[in-house]
């Protein structure tokens, strides 16, 4: 059974970890359960989470770097892991050079730029999740993350980390 809605994820991992957990899907499954429990126990600063969650806004996100010929796959990562299915399909990988080419154009692409020109009609064409863009003050909703999003990826790009990335 498929959960109730679907939500973008990341991993931060060390390339130690990156590699055991290419190795055992089972060990990596329980990494990513105990740093999520463990982020909703504490909320540690985003530069030093090891797991973050765009909820619902990952598809918006996606459209929108998309749009702006982002260089990095943030959303679904960029590199296939042979790795169990996680929720909607397995859980792709970004490498510490990635991350850290994402986490600098994250911080050098403000929402705004992103949003410039966008109409809600085109998320409505385009079928993007979840379907709420009636107006253009939807567009708005995920401002937040995207700011909270580019603290991770500098976090994690500043101690060289890779990160797994899936949609649950």
């Amino acid at each position: 059974m498929r959960p109730m809605s679907m939500n973008g994820e990341y991993l931060r991992v060390t390339t130690t970890e990156l590699a055991w957990a290419l190795e055992d899907s089972a060990w990596a499954w329980n990494l990513s359960q105990a740093a999520q429990d463990i982020q909703e126990q504490g909320r540690p600063p985003l530069a030093e989470a090891r797991h973050f969650t765009t909820h619902k806004t990952w598809h918006l996100l996606d459209f929108l770097l998309r749009r702006a010929a982002f260089p990095v796959d943030v959303i679904h990562g960029e590199e296939p892991a042979a790795i169990d299915d996680w929720g909607y399909g397995p859980p792709r990988l970004l490498t510490p050079d990635q991350v850290g080419v994402a986490a600098d154009a994250l911080y050098r692409t403000p929402y705004d730029q992103l949003l410039h020109g966008v109409d809600p009609a085109e998320l409505i064409r385009a079928e993007i999740y979840p379907q709420i863009w009636d107006s253009p003050a939807e567009l708005e909703w995920a401002r937040d993350v995207y700011a909270s999003l580019t603290a991770f990826f500098r976090g994690a790009a500043s101690a060289s980390d890779a990160m797994l990335v899936w949609i649950d």
